[in-house]
């Protein structure tokens, strides 16, 4: 009789994780907009990635993985992706409410699911992403246009986030989460340079480190280690389908922290877009994987 309150338990132990992870994600994004205005969305972007690429280097420790050439290329490419992802990220959010950069970001794993599966229903998510995306970018110059310029970082952001999931799958099938240290270390020294570059000595102000220490430890850090511990206890593709409702946790989390207020045809497209990847997860081979994803 007690088998059942246990199964309850364990069913409902990794969604919590992976619940936390998103709202840690996604309060990251938001705090890491405070540091906006004293280095900018490049200087705050080499912040994170620099910051955590120390912390997980210290908690994984992955120069004991010992890698081939085809795997130190995956771990270069990977490390690039997500080093491109969260930068052209960070610069979209200056200008894009998070919710609706999220949402135009999550067409990058879409079209990884999508092509995973090529199967005919798979129009029908391809056509309700389009709805979303035509109603988060409307033609002409109504209230509710965004910025187009910003709109595309994001967009970029899924390009590279595409990427990611792809040459991380390669890459951490040897190695795992060390692999996962070793590609942050390699984004924070494709982004530092960058960082450097616009934000000079700012970066440098006492004041920036507990700041970017949070935005660190929040946005990848915690949610890293509470998504892969969520992995390990629950099938791929429920991951994917639960991972797919992240836009809604960002455009909370803006309401909730930047008083960001979406329109209601703006919440019709997020849920357009979850929706279409939703289905396209729940439209995967079995024998697909679904990777760790990260803002």
């Amino acid at each position: 009789m007690n088998n059942q309150p246990r199964s309850l338990a364990a069913t409902l132990f990794p969604i919590g994780l992976l619940l936390i992870a998103m709202a840690s994600i996604q309060s990251g994004a938001s705090l890491a907009k405070s540091l906006f205005p004293a280095v900018g969305a490049q200087g705050t972007t080499a912040l994170r990635l620099v910051f955590a690429s120390i912390i997980m280097l210290l908690l994984l420790r992955p120069w004991r993985a010992r890698m081939n050439a085809a795997t130190l290329r995956s771990v270069v490419i990977y490390g690039l992706a997500l080093g491109g992802m969260n930068l052209l990220f960070y610069m979209s959010v200056r200008t894009v409410p998070l919710g609706i950069a999220v949402a135009l970001e999550f067409t990058g794993p879409l079209a990884v699911a999508i092509l995973a599966s090529r199967r005919v229903v798979d129009f029908l998510w391809i056509g309700l992403a389009i709805i979303g995306l035509l109603l988060l970018i409307p033609v002409g110059h109504s209230g509710q246009a965004i910025d187009l310029v910003g709109a595309a970082y994001a967009l970029g952001a899924g390009v590279c986030w595409a990427l990611y999931i792809l040459y991380g799958q390669r890459a951490g099938a040897e190695h795992g989460i060390q692999t996962a240290a070793l590609g942050v270390l390699v984004a924070a020294l494709f982004v530092a340079p960058i960082g450097i570059a616009h934000a000079g000595s700012a970066l440098l102000a006492p004041a920036l480190i507990p700041v970017a220490l949070g935005v660190a430890v929040l946005s990848t850090a915690l949610p890293y280690s509470l998504e892969m511990i969520a992995l390990t206890r629950m099938p791929a593709r429920t991951f994917g389908t639960l991972m797919s409702i992240e836009p809604v946790f960002a455009a909370l989390s803006g309401l909730l922290f930047l008083g960001e207020i979406l329109s209601l045809s703006q919440w019709l497209a997020i849920l357009a877009i979850i929706t279409a990847s939703v289905g396209a997860t729940l439209s995967m081979r079995k024998e697909t994987p679904t990777a760790v994803v990260a803002d």
